[in-house]
């Protein structure tokens, strides 16, 4: 298993796996807020803010998940269940759809079917990347252009969505949308069928030991050499009271017009206070060392002018959704191209540039290691 050219055949699993994780999310994501628009007939304002707490708790998720595997799961079974989660998700946005004109049923099928989707991108997300590394050894040059490799995968999945459920879902008859949803479960089925049939098979160290299996109660044990249960129980409530105490805060009507909690955005701000409460807890957990802490200090600059670009990038989904579907010309000759569509553009051009950069990134590694 231990190989010097090439990469293990199990960072091609991972990236199959994780392109049709991505095909599902982003196929979805094409179709959804036309769907409440045009199906279900929100207003802009309303969709907007549905999708906003979708996202927002999307990302969020993953927190959970990641202590989970950790601690009981392993990743192997926090992939299999949130991809089989994800997909249950997406089937009830499909039953939500074959119902849309019982406008109530479709709401609560729709809604149903966010929350599985939030609850199992929370699984899934922070455990199949943390595999790919340990695929190599800490020194192996190759990891970088792995990671390259392992995004590419991100990229021809989300290149791939919008095309094919665009296609089925967006062509202007609000009944069609269906087909784009069940189009993005049964991409998310297919990539928990290949990640379960091989993942003993591939997914090996360099060694051959199997990655990201049910932690060992001898690993658990390590993780809390440092901190008591007596001690990380305090931390946790005080984590639960905080996050609890500022989403109330931030969900005050602060203008006195109407009840103390009018108009609140309690998913919103749930998604606020924890940002605010988890790193914190985090941050000061005493059984971090000095470069533990800078390091995470590290993490949190960079995360926090990264929530910049993210914010502008899920307008992709959103606003700009509706400058492609009512403000753009979309016809190339007697053909108009489904809104949809344009959410391909953007990796369709990482999909063409990212075998350069993993050329470079082994080129680059090899050139270091001959001038030792």
């Amino acid at each position: 298993m231990n190989q010097t050219k090439g990469h293990p055949k199990g960072l091609y699993l991972l990236f199959v796996t994780e392109m049709w994780e991505r095909f599902s999310y982003y196929g979805m994501r094409a179709l959804f807020m036309l769907y409440m628009v045009q199906a279900l007939l929100f207003d802009k304002e309303m969709a907007s803010q549905v999708y906003g707490s979708y996202t927002g708790l999307v990302y969020l998720t993953p927190l959970i998940g990641g202590y989970i595997a950790d601690r009981y799961w392993g990743n192997r079974r926090s992939i299999v269940v949130g991809a089989l989660v994800m997909a249950a998700g997406q089937f009830m946005l499909f039953l939500s759809a074959c119902y849309f004109h019982q406008i109530e049923l479709a709401k609560w099928l729709m809604f149903i079917g966010l929350g599985l989707l939030i609850l199992g991108n929370g699984f899934f997300k922070p455990n199949i990347s943390t595999m790919v590394g340990r695929l190599y050894t800490a020194d192996d040059k190759r990891k970088d252009s792995a990671f390259t490799i392992f995004y590419m995968g991100v990229n021809v999945g989300s290149t791939l969505a919008p095309l094919i459920c665009g296609l089925v879902g967006n062509t202007g008859h609000p009944e069609d949308f269906k087909w784009g949803f069940l189009a993005s479960c049964i991409g998310m089925v297919l990539g928990a069928a290949v990640f379960q049939i091989f993942k003993n098979k591939y997914i090996c160290d360099p060694d051959g030991n199997p990655v990201g299996t049910v932690p060992s109660k001898a690993d658990c044990n390590t993780q809390k050499v440092s901190q008591t249960g007596k001690e990380s129980n305090k931390r946790t409530a005080w984590m639960a009271v905080g996050t609890v105490l500022l989403t109330i805060l931030f969900s005050v009507n602060w203008s006195g017009n109407g009840g103390i909690f009018a108009g609140a955005d309690w998913i919103g701000s749930l998604i606020y206070a924890t940002t605010i409460v988890m790193p914190i807890i985090i941050i000061t957990d005493k059984s971090l060392s000095r470069t533990e802490q800078a390091r995470i200090g590290v993490i949190y600059i960079i995360a926090f002018f990264v929530i910049f670009f993210w914010a502008a990038y899920e307008q992709a989904g959103a606003s700009l959704t509706f400058f492609a579907d009512e403000q753009t010309d979309r016809h190339i000759g007697g053909w108009e191209m489904p809104a949809a569509y344009f959410q391909s553009f953007n990796p369709i051009m990482i999909v063409t540039l990212a075998p350069i950069f993993a050329t470079i990134w082994s080129f680059l590694g090899c050139d270091m290691k001959s001038h030792r």
